[in-house]
């Protein structure tokens, strides 16, 4: 794999993981569209690891408290006592529980690889950008992920189950499910990129093992290129994103997703 394949797809990965324009969508393009070769399943997880090395520095403190909650959790004398940390815990382990079995079978069967057509993805990026639109524009937003209790959560998590589709973008569903809610922009912002956190772990676990079954130095090195130029892209990504959520809309987004779309349909 060349220097020039590693740059695309770790400033790819690290621009988009964390935008409403899906990652996986644009990866599979890159692929689908140029005569590069496919970058293989290592890669894709260290490029993953990267963003997930970036979204733990710059949400450390949020990082924190739910592994205090996730300790609580297990802890029997705080079993009935109410916690801030406790519940912002449960509310993460909730929302990624949808995704697991589903994520699993599809993979299992191989109906995974049928998505990565870039036709799914064309028609998935012009698709989830009308729900991201509506929910973003004409929903009034007052109140915290927090205040949704376990039930948006578990609307949140079956959100992200579209993510899936490449295309979909995980960040725009989920993004999608907390506005639909009527969460403030920041908060569904924050709550969709920590909600990456478990997901990512788990994929770049079993890729890691992978790596290290393979014992290839050259893509142990490839590897490790892409994971830090992905982490470092992803930091200023998730500072510019957040930035943004603050002062205006998710409009731009919808636009390019559907530019994109249109586009892609007629090249195809």
């Amino acid at each position: 794999m060349s220097m020039t394949q590693i740059f695309l797809l770790a400033i790819i990965q690290g621009v988009t993981e964390f935008l409403p324009v899906s990652s996986s969508g644009h990866l599979n393009l890159l692929h689908g569209l140029t005569d590069l070769p496919d970058q293989g399943i290592i890669i894709d997880v260290a490029v993953h690891a990267g963003t997930l090395l970036a979204v733990m520095i710059y949400f450390r403190h949020d990082v924190l408290r739910l592994l205090h909650g996730g300790i609580e959790i297990l802890s029997p004398q705080s079993a009935k006592k109410p916690c801030e940390n406790k519940s912002a815990a449960i509310q993460i382990i909730i929302a990624t529980l949808p995704i697991l079995p589903v994520g699993a079978l599809l993979v299992l069967t191989g109906w995974i690889d049928l998505l990565r057509d870039p036709k799914v993805v064309a028609w998935a990026t012009i698709i989830f950008a009308l729900p991201l639109f509506l929910a973003d524009h004409f929903r009034q937003s007052n109140i915290s992920v927090a205040a949704t209790g376990w039930r948006g959560a578990a609307i949140i998590g079956c959100a992200q189950i579209f993510a899936l589709i490449p295309g979909a973008s995980r960040a725009g569903v989920t993004i999608t499910a907390a506005r639909t809610l009527g969460c403030t922009r920041q908060d569904a912002a924050r709550f969709s990129m920590l909600l990456s956190i478990p997901v990512i772990v788990i994929f770049a676990g079993l890729g890691l093992m992978d790596l290290i079954v393979a014992g290839d130095l050259t893509l142990m090195g490839n590897a490790a290129l892409a994971a830090v130029l992905a982490a470092a892209t992803a930091l200023v990504s998730i500072h510019l994103f957040m930035k943004m959520t603050a002062k205006l809309s998710l409009l731009p987004f919808v636009l390019y997703r559907l530019v994109l779309g249109a586009s892609l349909l007629y090249i195809l």
